[in-house]
């Protein structure tokens, strides 16, 4: 493992947002929602390609808070731009678990 600064760790974006739409997307090559993530007034909702499609259904994403970078630039995943990275943890199996907050956080707050 390459060790970081300071520096380096403040150019990440790490921003809490909710999530305001999930849609199904076919089109991806591993199964994916398609999120509509809100991060505030300052940078707005973002889409992100997510494959979360193993242990999340569309009705328990709905509303559900999470952690994303949005300083990586838009990357076009199929017929969609992905705008920011949502962030997660891989289970035994591989499936990923969510990185979310554990208490209510104001949209578009950043992880320091």
């Amino acid at each position: 493992m390459n060790p970081i600064d300071w520096k380096d760790f403040q150019k990440v974006d790490l921003r809490v947002g909710t999530i305001v739409s999930v849609e199904d997307f076919p089109e991806a090559r591993k199964p994916a929602f398609i999120l509509k993530v809100d991060f505030g007034d300052k940078i707005g909702i973002k889409k992100s390609s997510a494959q979360i499609t193993d242990l999340y259904d569309k009705e328990s994403l709905l509303g559900k808070q999470v952690v994303a970078v949005v300083n990586f630039p838009p990357k076009q995943i199929g017929p969609i731009m992905s705008e920011c990275l949502v962030t997660g943890f891989p289970d035994d199996g591989g499936a990923i678990i969510l990185a979310i907050p554990n208490k209510k956080t104001p949209n578009g707050a950043r992880l320091v």
